[in-house]
């Protein structure tokens, strides 16, 4: 059998009507596309079929219509389902395991502890590095003026460090973004009490991918600081902010379903914070547990879900550099 290659040698016969008939039997028209998505070419409403019933329910999008007044027609009998499949593919992409938010760290790549104090952020190079590589290259190299990552030498002062920062805002730093913003929330390092410029900076920050810019907006929400209450407004941000995965948001989810006594869904995202490294998820399945709410198998999953996600962090490195300084640790 005879093979095509660069230099125009042709395939058999029998391997030409072979690809032929593969491409007669590939379905590439719209109609085939819809069908295999589920959704029929028949309008709910008035029962026409054809390829021109292409007008889409907006919210669930699962039915069709021949054109928008079908749509209107129907729409007072298809609300109930409608926000019934709109509810479920909420749920769906609300409670689907997120990738580990935090990513690992760009010297040693293991993956990076949750806490706040087990890693920090370098406003020369815009990396977030844990603090048993920082402390192994401090040791190694008796150096403790360069940056760990791309051995740039510290800020000589605060006023530095932010002007570095400022410069990585310019470049699109989500991170350096969520900083600033901070500062401008609470008026620190000189920075004027401002809370719509930090509501700004964290919605950027937010939109870049940074999941913890949206747990501080719906925190915001959540208690009124520099915004009226709003708890629908704290929760959608909680929400955008789990599905990024920040395990901080989802505990906070799990929270307000267990007041709002929703014990099942509470348990779902104590569980998915649980495997983010949250170790406040763990003690609240654990309260459930101990007052008959939850299930024994409930808790050991979370126990085991967080146990899981500390063997993934843990080192040498930065036991030793935890043992070394308190502001390391890494660990609750």
């Amino acid at each position: 059998m005879s093979t095509s290659n660069c230099n125009g040698a042709s395939k058999s016969d029998d391997d030409v009507s072979e690809i032929n008939n593969m491409l007669q039997n590939m379905s590439t028209t719209e109609e085939d596309n819809k069908s295999n998505s589920g959704i029929s070419n028949t309008c709910a409403n008035c029962g026409k079929e054809g390829s021109d019933v292409n007008n889409t329910c907006n919210k669930c999008k699962s039915v069709m219509y021949c054109n928008a007044a079908c749509k209107k027609k129907h729409r007072h009998k298809h609300k109930k389902e409608c926000k019934r499949i709109v509810a479920e593919l909420h749920d769906e992409n609300l409670f689907r395991q997120p990738p580990p938010e935090h990513g690992d760290c760009p010297i040693c790549f293991l993956r990076m502890p949750s806490m706040i104090s087990g890693s920090v952020y370098m406003t020369c190079c815009g990396k977030v590095i844990c603090y048993g590589c920082i402390h192994a290259v401090q040791t190694k190299t008796k150096k403790h003026s360069l940056c760990a990552f791309c051995r740039t030498p510290n800020a000589n002062s605060n006023e530095d460090d932010i002007i570095r920062l400022k410069k990585r805002v310019e470049l699109g730093d989500a991170l350096a973004m969520y900083n600033i913003g901070g500062k401008y929330y609470l008026g620190d390092d000189g920075f004027p009490q401002n809370y719509i410029e930090a509501l700004e900076l964290w919605h950027k920050a937010g939109e870049l991918g940074y999941a913890p810019a949206y747990t501080n907006i719906g925190c915001a929400y959540d208690y009124g600081l520099g915004v009226q209450i709003d708890k629908k407004k704290a929760q959608h941000y909680f929400e955008l902010s789990a599905i990024a995965g920040n395990e901080v948001a989802r505990n906070n989810l799990g929270v307000c379903e267990r007041k709002a006594g929703n014990i099942d869904r509470a348990i779902k995202h104590y569980t998915i914070a649980a495997e983010g490294g949250e170790a406040e998820s763990v003690k609240n399945i654990q309260n459930l547990f101990l007052n008959g709410y939850a299930t024994k198998e409930d808790y050991t999953k979370a126990l085991f879900a967080y146990q899981s996600y500390l063997r993934e962090i843990r080192s040498a490195q930065r036991d030793e550099a935890a043992a070394f300084d308190d502001d390391y640790k890494y660990i609750s």
